[in-house]
């Protein structure tokens, strides 16, 4: 994968896989976010911790044993090429348009007693625009957790609230890292208020809630997965630099049978221009919101990066970070809003109708789980990734 943003979406997938194991209902979470987090924490990462990291951002053509045996000054030319591709992700995803809101912010929270190495410091406000806060963990750490929480309150339109509960930050925390993002935006075409109907959204063959349903008639870039029996379709925002993309299969219970054949490659491939054609559609859509939020070290250990939260290592020579620092924290807090005008998401992490159809046109009706995800379409970047699955 040579976009831009494949590190984002490869990362997004493989955190997916590891939630659907063990998480029912809804998963909802910005891969962008969460990898600019780990991307920040790579910065400050030496030994083993720098290689799990540096694998789990990097395509598998990058990396390998030859990483692991490079010396120190190669590793760190190397990690700087990372943080270029990522820096040049978040400088096209936050290019200023007047047709939506997207927001990426990062922030560092560090002791003010901790000796923080410049040169971090300085890395990271290179690459990911982020400056250091000072506080007072060890006098006042609630205090503390209560000025983080407000400044990614205040980033996110005040819809991702207390991302750090009570107790979660100690007098021995000594750097906390943030990332936020925050979209909203309009449908290029919205859904007429008048058309939604509650309608049953059907959990498995069995079981259903009643959920608003909209729907909307129109032009939309579609196509047909007949190998999955599934179908995708891209419903565009104003301006056409962002896409909801949504993956639904043709039957009720047949998402986990998707999920299992899903990469990264082919739905970069099934979504390209070539592949989606414009068809005149049928659309119904669940109105819905969801936010959850995610303690993620468990999973990410799975995924590899163990060394990251572990008990530090000897003092090395690195030059990034002071020699002991790791993870203690990984959190990650997430809430969408999908209606007829548009959607509302905002991310913020811490290490019955039916319209009859006219012949041949498609018909693409959302009354069972799916999978969607929010996409920067330049950059391919994915900013937020789901599994609609719970009313």
């Amino acid at each position: 994968m040579d976009s831009p943003g494949s590190a984002y979406t490869q990362f997004g997938f493989d955190l997916f896989k590891e939630l659907n194991k063990t998480k029912d209902g809804n998963i909802f979470f910005s891969p962008v976010g969460m990898s600019t987090a780990v991307g920040m924490l790579l910065l400050g990462a030496q030994g083993a911790a720098s290689v799990q990291l540096q694998k789990m951002l990097c395509s598998s053509k990058d990396t390998g044993s030859s990483r692991i045996k490079n010396e120190d000054k190669e590793e760190i030319e190397k990690t700087e090429e990372l943080h270029q591709r990522f820096q040049k992700v978040l400088s096209e995803i936050s290019k200023p348009t007047n047709d939506y809101e997207l927001k990426i912010a990062n922030r560092l929270f560090g002791e003010k007693t901790y000796l923080f190495l410049q040169k971090y410091l300085d890395y990271v406000e290179k690459y990911y625009h982020a400056s250091m806060e000072t506080v007072d963990f060890v006098n006042a750490a609630d205090e503390s957790r209560k000025k983080i929480n407000s400044w990614v309150e205040s980033q996110t339109n005040e819809k991702i609230k207390d991302l750090f509960s009570d107790g979660s930050i100690s007098n021995a925390t000594k750097l906390v890292v943030v990332n936020i993002v925050y979209f909203k935006g309009q449908w290029d075409r919205e859904f007429k208020k008048e058309n939604t109907k509650e309608e049953a959204f059907w959990l498995n063959k069995t079981l259903s809630k009643s959920v608003p349903m909209m729907t909307q008639h129109d032009s939309f870039s579609f196509t047909f997965l007949e190998d999955l029996q599934a179908k995708i379709l891209g419903i565009p925002y104003k301006n056409n630099d962002l896409s909801m993309f949504v993956l639904l299969p043709n039957d009720v219970d047949g998402l986990e049978k998707i999920i299992d054949k899903l990469t990264p490659e082919k739905l970069v491939e099934w979504t390209s221009p070539g592949q989606m054609e414009e068809r005149s559609v049928s659309l119904s859509l669940p109105r819905f919101e969801v936010e959850d939020s995610y303690d993620l070290e468990a999973v990410l250990e799975v995924l590899g990066m163990a060394d990251a939260f572990g008990e530090p290592r000897a003092p090395s020579s690195g030059v990034h970070s002071p020699a002991g620092l790791h993870a203690q924290k990984f959190l990650h807090k997430s809430f969408l809003v999908v209606n007829e005008e548009g959607t509302e998401a905002a991310a913020g992490t811490g290490v019955d109708f039916v319209v009859t159809s006219a012949l041949g046109d498609e018909s693409f009706h959302c009354s069972h789980p799916f999978l969607f995800f929010i996409r920067q379409n330049d950059s391919d970047s994915i900013l937020f990734f789901g599994r609609f699955s719970s009313p």
